[in-house]
């Protein structure tokens, strides 16, 4: 054999076993509901490595960042950019969603905290294998305050709040329905603050059924209880907060509030990156077109900034 022959051959070899070193695999959690399904993305099985637990955001949004409307991949590919940076990953469907649609209530039964208690129930999981180091709970979207409420819990070492929002749910819900005819914020307000103190409404207007039916009411409840700004003051860990400018979902703003509210919080903006954290311009129709785009990469400097923060002493 000779030496062109048998270099090519070690290049390969060299290749291969680089590819090799991290591996997906399904991994399931049983609760008392039904199973919740993800996938645990090992960077390196031959060494202990930080592992982060991946929270997607609201509605029917999967382990990968998409939904039946629209393929991103965008937290396909933050767990796999990860991993090649050294770092595991585990992302999940949230109950009721993707595979793990079987895991989930009647609307009736549901509550904000059933999403809080099931990352607690994960952490738990991770921290009991011995093939991860520091587990760091990242949240997306309204996965961040699930995350930073879950965070409490003293076996996340690390949180991360990725385009979090930095006010009450009900805030948000009044902000977004300035954007509908004045009518529709005239009869929502009053519904929305009752809401907000603990007490379900009768006969809700035909017009706001949808956002209003009775079934759905004690999860509104659940949720509006809840302020990001009190939450993420709670967390006595390392905390990093990112936001990009061009998100057109949540702002600057909101970051800015949840880093005023706990001095250990690291605030990080990056310019041009919206919700689906790709690179794009504000402009809403041309932003929009992103979030149905699998091709389309992270923006550049997102994973250097989670990994030196994930990797920080």
């Amino acid at each position: 054999m000779n030496k062109k022959i048998i270099l090519i051959l070690f290049i390969s070899i060299f290749s291969n076993d680089s590819l090799s070193q991290s591996k997906e695999e399904p991994i399931v959690l049983n609760t008392e509901t039904g199973d919740i399904h993800g996938t645990l993305s090992i960077s390196d099985p031959s060494k202990i490595t930080p592992i982060v637990l991946i929270i997607a955001g609201s509605g029917p949004t999967d382990r990968n960042g998409n939904n039946p409307m629209m393929t991103n991949n965008s937290l396909k590919m933050l767990a796999e950019s990860l991993a090649e940076k050294g770092i595991s990953s585990l992302r999940f469907d949230k109950r009721g969603i993707g595979k793990s649609k079987n895991s989930g209530t009647k609307e009736s039964n549901l509550r904000f905290e059933h999403y809080i208690n099931d990352v607690k129930q994960w952490c738990n999981f991770i921290k009991k294998d011995n093939r991860f180091g520091d587990l760091i709970v990242l949240g997306h979207s309204e996965g961040s305050l699930i995350g930073m409420v879950a965070s409490q819990e003293k076996q996340v070492d690390k949180f991360i709040s990725l385009a979090g929002t930095g006010f009450p749910a009900g805030d948000i819900l009044r902000k977004q329905l300035k954007d509908q005819p004045p009518l529709v914020l005239e009869m929502s307000a009053p519904i929305i603050e009752k809401l907000e103190k603990g007490e379900t409404v009768e006969n809700a207007p035909e017009m706001l059924y949808a956002l209003f039916r009775p079934s759905v009411q004690p999860y509104l409840i659940s949720w509006f209880k809840y302020n990001p700004q009190l939450e993420i003051a709670k967390l006595n860990i390392p905390i990093l907060i990112v936001q990009g400018t061009t998100d057109i979902q949540v702002n600057v703003e909101d970051a800015e509030k949840l880093s005023e509210s706990n001095q250990k919080a690291k605030k990080i903006i990056i310019e041009n990156m919206n919700h689906i954290l790709k690179e794009s311009e504000a402009e809403r129709t041309k932003n929009i077109q992103t979030y149905s785009n699998p091709k389309l990469a992270l923006k550049e400097e997102l994973i250097p900034v989670l990994v030196n923060f994930i990797n920080e002493h």
